[in-house]
């Protein structure tokens, strides 16, 4: 039997507001402190996902945070693996930084050359957007492919990206793919283990963009 006091009635723009102090109590509770400068980006991908394991799992290069705030200030685009993930981030908020969000999944050109190299979408894809003439934070929610193809082109020297958020979700290379980029020299977010999705991708690309919309 359902006990009616016991729901909370709020507003359509207060309910944010109280998960996440929902997310600070429990928290709190646990005895977790989170780092400064990555509480509010792990905070939203714990209310993205209503999962606590992400305060052990996220994993954040040195200076993560700030490294992508400032390439987002500087106009930086994003590209993402999906158009569920591209959907999700606040690219009005990102154009007033000057950046562009884009996903080439659907890319035709990118649909061919996948199918004539026996290859995936996302691998290829990760090519086209390497020849974007701005700074890049890749935000790879759903294919590990993607994050290998990112690693194979930094292993050649053929591209380095500006910036990886890697939390693909999944079972078949998703644990390895993410440990690969986290061996590379290059700034990244990365959820170890199977967790992720285009739903944590989107939500800390819009962490980092509503931190800066706050200033």
């Amino acid at each position: 039997m359902i006990v009616l006091d016991r729901i909370e009635h709020l507003l359509p723009e207060e309910i944010e507001k109280r998960s996440f102090e929902i997310i600070s109590q429990e928290l709190e509770q646990k005895g977790i402190v989170l780092p400064q400068e990555q509480e509010m980006i792990t905070k939203r991908v714990i209310h993205t996902s209503a999962d606590f394991d992400y305060v052990k799992t996220l994993c954040y290069s040195k200076n993560a945070v700030r490294i992508a705030k400032d390439l987002i200030l500087n106009g930086a685009d994003i590209v993402t693996d999906t158009n569920m993930a591209r959907a999700g981030i606040n690219k009005k908020m990102l154009a007033r930084f000057g950046g562009e969000v884009h996903c080439f999944m659907a890319d035709e050109e990118v649909s061919q050359t996948a199918k004539e190299r026996g290859t995936t979408r996302a691998a290829v894809s990760m090519e086209k957007a390497s020849k974007l003439t701005k700074p890049v934070i890749f935000a790879i929610g759903n294919a590990p492919t993607a994050l290998i193809q990112l690693y194979e082109m930094m292993q050649s020297k053929a591209f380095r990206p500006a910036f990886v958020i890697g939390v693909p979700v999944g079972f078949v290379n998703v644990e390895v793919a993410k440990e690969l980029i986290m061996e590379m020299d290059v700034p990244y977010i990365v959820n170890r283990g199977r967790k992720g999705g285009s739903n944590v991708a989107a939500a800390i690309c819009n962490a980092l963009l509503y931190e800066l919309g706050r200033r």
